[in-house]
């Protein structure tokens, strides 16, 4: 099930995607939250008549770096021997169609294309078999980076945590294997990024497990999963797009901020 998040009319919903044209897509409204158990309403709207929203709204969004070995390659890192991870706050959060504001202290701002593990229950302390029982599903994410500002302070907070630098969405696909899936990214329609999940060095088990044993995970918290190589410049002025099989496309065009 495909389940986004929208607003209609001053009203924000969870609706269940139906429909496989991009042209024909409708939203079965959700009685309810897709944390919990939930029934479809059976009254359905044109998607085209909503503006979809972030899909879920995180506590927190967990970011492991350097997680595919050409990425880490490109940027001159060596491959962390265990999971290395970082946070994005949720100010950080947008969803598709909503806009990339460059940040005014950055010169270099990079887009990574990164698949996005979505937690659907409190949980801590997950062993390795339950971990697909405690994820809701999975969706696209661009971990928007600062690189200059990222290299010249040597510590991620600014530079990845910036107002609108984890677009997200452009909704959660709970029915899907995430373990060979191609991630691409395209700028003004030209591929920047092509992977697959399989690259990962350490497995959506591993990230889990790895945080968990240190924190707990709110149903909504969003866990992204590192990025392929091919990471380059976003400009003012730039359509930028993920795609990842079996989910959908994220897209967002980068502003000048105001």
């Amino acid at each position: 099930m495909r389940i986004a998040r929208f607003s209609i009319d001053g009203n924000v919903a969870f609706g269940a995607v139906e429909g496989d044209s991009p042209d024909d897509l409708v939203l079965d409204i959700i009685k309810g939250i897709p944390f919990a158990e939930f029934e479809l309403s059976g009254t359905k709207v044109p998607l085209s008549k909503v503006r979809l929203l972030p899909p879920v709204l995180p506590s927190k969004v967990v970011a492991f770096g350097r997680n595919y070995a050409e990425h880490a390659a490109e940027l001159g890192h060596e491959v962390p021997d265990a999971p290395f991870a970082f946070f994005k706050p949720s100010t950080s959060v947008i969803g598709s169609g909503d806009d990339i504001a460059y940040p005014s202290f950055s010169q270099e701002l990079h887009h990574e294309a990164e698949l996005a593990v979505v937690i659907g229950r409190l949980c801590r302390e997950v062993p390795r078999e339950r971990v697909k029982d405690v994820i809701l599903g999975y969706t696209c994410a661009n971990d928007v980076t600062a690189r200059d500002v990222q290299k010249r302070e040597k510590q991620w907070a600014r530079a990845k945590g910036f107002d609108t630098a984890c677009p997200l969405g452009p909704w959660v696909e709970t029915d899907l294997d995430p373990h060979d899936l191609a991630i691409q990214c395209t700028v003004n329609g030209e591929q920047r990024q092509l992977g697959r999940t399989s690259q990962m060095i350490h497995s959506i088990e591993d990230l889990v497990v790895n945080i968990t044993e240190a924190m707990t995970l709110l149903p909504g918290d969003v866990i992204l999963t590192g990025t392929p190589a091919g990471v380059g410049p976003l400009n003012v002025g730039d359509e930028v797009a993920v795609t990842i099989q079996g989910i959908g496309t994220l897209a967002n065009k980068v502003i000048k901020r105001g």
